[in-house]
């Protein structure tokens, strides 16, 4: 009879990240004749994750089982591997090839464990492996188990993250079996508020369209009355009616720790939940479940996958992404693994300035220096390139990942709501559904501004008063109105453009060109700011909305041939560690040239200490509590001896994409090692290890501009006081005060 599967004792991953439950029959491991029943529970929420964080240990030709309760070699045994939910990932019968006991103290460290060899694998578990295998090139090829790895790190370079939504709804991405390489490669444009994507065809390249003729869709995922996952326009159609479970703006938060102060300021800000996921990760949650912000952008990516799969009439598997100069590390490898995620090989990340660029000065043999003024729907960039040719060179770069087109709309938002008041002489309720339809009709407004001097905001039926009649919304805006209201956000767009050209010694005369990029730079205001600061018409040669995704799709098309294009970066924002005080010493400065590789010494401060810690910094402020927090490096192992004695050096070194990597060298014995960024650290333990006199607050281009930006009658708060007459209204023709820092639902609702 056989026996059924019951989980047991729990052992952890050494990474802390998983683990399995394993159980066998004491009386069956007397006779090793007959096969052993291995029951593995793994604590993973869904086969994608499992593959992500497992397939270390899987080959072709077997499995290693990390336990102490190990088997003899030669142990018959049949398996059946399981997830957390008791979905069955692996089914099959094997044989033990070997054993791996326990470290001793004094022996070199060893992951205890089984290697298990495969006899028979059902088809479902054999496709598994296969793309097991797929994903891990060599090493997976292997004809028997793996042997175990100094460290459970995932298996295909990416971090945890949180699990992919196990049913057929969410896309499939979990089931979807990992494709080979495609021969084409498109670019991606990922933004804020839309996304599109783009290929290169002959001497140029072209955006794709969608079946229903969409060039670019909306970067909103949701989740309908009816539990289906929807993407694009349907998750932004139904936004109006529910809008709890419909994640808009997530690009802002990508790739950042929950307890960042970015994520922190950023809470109330939305209508849906921003939590903590795993390894401290933010998150969102809604339709009752759990999503990293990986998981979102990857429903995106994969729509943008599919779009151009259908319209090229092969299937596209490879992708050059997109990314604001302005992003972290951080964010830079959440993208990487969003696209993962989608079913994606990521050829390279690139800056969206930089594609811009890319795409106004293709094959024209130009020599000219151009700043790129990226305004979108969620943040702002701007570059200055010098191009020689086929040689693009980034020399300056700048931005705020918090300014772009959702803050313009929320300025009007604000306007509409308080003439609304003066109007019925009530606030609008504090409903999801109201405010949102208020937030639609600025948006339109908005665009309608650009072409003509003014229109009417309306909205129909937008709540009941006192009496239960319907209420519209309806409030006439002029084109000065809408600058007024908005002109100090286009402030601080040049605010930016003014740091970058100082930061390399240049004045507007410097500047041969300039482009204007992101939906946001169409505003007639913009233009003509831009005008008065740099002297010149801003350079009509590119499209606003597709220029970052055809410079993407040339770039991927380029890197194909032998004469493509060379690309030369800079770090966007310097990186640093954290001394005790609060001081940050600069390691690698704004502006360095990518590739880059640079050391920092540290020694030993107490007699007979064993491990160093080293709080790492991203950012240009001369205190960290100013900088983003990227992680600790942990030297552990040192020999004991006086203080100062012992030496380390620590070695940061950014790849063209800027993305950070870091080793140890010991001075002494000449031991270099990779070490692990880990983002162990909370603002509260900086500040105690630190001795910081104040909490850290988010970098200034990295946190929300302060809700200054809300006019004192856009708080539903202070309405309803006006209302009731326990508050003065201000008087109709007052232009609202924009630099006290207010804080209300407007803020809660639309991400500020």
């Amino acid at each position: 009879m056989k026996t059924p599967f019951v989980p047991g004792a729990r052992e952890r991953a050494r990474d802390g990240s998983a683990g399995y439950n394993l159980w066998m029959p004491n009386d069956k491991r007397r006779e090793p004749r007959v096969d052993v029943e291995l029951g593995l529970q793994l604590a993973f929420g869904s086969l994608d994750e499992f593959i992500v964080r497992y397939a270390i240990n899987i080959s072709r030709g077997g499995i290693f089982v990390r336990t102490r309760d190990l088997q003899p070699a030669g142990t018959p045994v049949a398996f059946d591997i399981r997830l957390q939910s008791g979905e069955r990932v692996i089914h099959g019968k094997g044989v033990v090839s070997w054993a791996t006991h326990p470290s001793v103290p004094g022996e070199p460290k060893r992951v205890p464990g089984m290697g298990i060899a495969f006899r028979e694998l059902d088809p479902e578990s054999r496709a598994l492996v296969e793309r097991v295998v797929a994903l891990r090139g060599a090493e997976g090829a292997l004809e028997g188990p793996p042997r175990p790895a100094e460290d459970l790190e995932p298996a295909i370079g990416v971090r945890a993250r949180e699990p992919s939504v196990p049913d057929g709804g969410a896309a499939g991405l979990a089931a979807r079996p990992q494709p080979v390489r495609s021969k084409r490669v498109i670019g991606i444009d990922l933004g804020t508020t839309n996304s599109c994507a783009a290929v290169a065809e002959g001497s140029g390249a072209r955006v794709l369209a969608s079946k229903l003729g969409h060039f670019a869709i909306p970067s909103v995922v949701a989740y309908d009355a009816q539990g289906r996952l929807l993407v694009g326009h349907p998750a932004k159609a139904q936004m109006v009616i529910n809008p709890k479970n419909t994640i808009y703006g997530s690009k802002r938060l990508v790739g950042r720790p929950f307890a960042s102060p970015t994520v922190q300021a950023c809470r109330d800000r939305f209508q849906y939940d921003i939590v903590e996921g795993p390894a401290g990760a933010a998150a969102v949650r809604f339709a009752g479940r759990t999503f990293s912000l990986q998981q979102v952008a990857s429903y995106v990516l994969d729509e943008l996958r599919e779009t151009a799969s259908q319209a090229l009439g092969e299937r596209i598997t490879r992708a050059v992404i997109t990314v604001p100069a302005y992003y972290n590390d951080h964010q830079r490898q959440a993208v990487r693994e969003a696209g993962l995620l989608a079913g994606l090989h990521v050829e390279r990340i690139v800056n969206e300035p930089t594609a811009a660029a890319l795409a106004f000065g293709f094959g024209k043999g130009l020599e000219k220096r151009v700043l790129v003024y990226d305004l979108g729907g969620g943040t702002f960039d701007a570059s200055v390139l010098e191009i020689q040719g086929d040689i693009y060179e980034v020399v300056s770069t700048g931005g705020d990942t918090f300014l772009g087109g959702v803050d313009f709309d929320s300025q009007l938002v604000d306007h509409l709501a308080y003439a609304f008041m003066q109007e019925q002489g009530f606030a609008p309720p504090p409903e999801g559904v109201v405010w949102q339809r208020i937030r639609d009709a600025a948006e339109e407004t908005k665009v309608a501004l650009s072409s003509r001097e003014s229109t009417e905001a309306r909205v129909p039926y937008l709540c009941k008063d006192g009496r239960g009649r319907d209420v519209d919304l309806r409030v006439q805006v002029t084109r000065a109105e809408l600058e007024q209201l908005t002109g100090r956000l286009v402030d601080r767009t040049l605010e930016v453009c003014r740091e970058v050209l100082a930061a390399r010694g240049l004045t507007r005369d410097d500047i041969d060109e300039v482009l204007l990029v992101g939906g946001q730079s169409r505003m007639p205001l913009v233009w003509r700011r831009i005008r008065e600061e740099l002297g010149k018409e801003p350079s009509k040669a590119v499209h606003p909305d597709e220029a970052v995704a055809i410079g993407a799709a040339l770039l991927a098309d380029s890197e194909t041939r032998i004469d493509s294009v060379v690309l030369i970066d800079v770090l966007a924002m310097g990186i640093g560690v954290g001394l005790t005080g609060g001081r940050m010493v600069s390691v690698l400065s704004r502006n360095t040239r990518l590739p880059v590789k640079r050391a920092y010494e540290l020694s030993t401060v107490k007699d007979g200490q064993s491990e160093m810690e080293l709080a790492v910094f991203q950012g240009d402020a001369p205190q960290v509590a100013e900088c983003e927090y990227l992680g600790t490096v942990r030297v552990a192992g040192l020999p004991s001896a006086p203080r100062g004695t012992v030496k380390v050096v620590v070695e940061f070194a950014l790849g063209n994409e800027g993305i950070l990597s870091v080793s140890t060298r010991n001075l002494a014995t000449g031991q270099v090692a990779a070490a692990e960024l880990a983002t162990v650290d909370t603002p509260a333990s900086l500040r105690r290890k630190l001795r910081l006199p104040e909490a850290p607050v988010a970098p200034r281009g990295a946190r929300p501009l302060d809700s200054g930006r809300l006019s004192a009658a856009g708080t539903p708060e202070l309405l309803r006081a006006q209302a009731a007459g326990a508050v003065a209204p201000a008087e109709p023709a007052t232009v609202p005060e924009l630099s006290r820092p207010r804080k209300g639902f407007l803020a809660r609702l639309f991400g500020r």
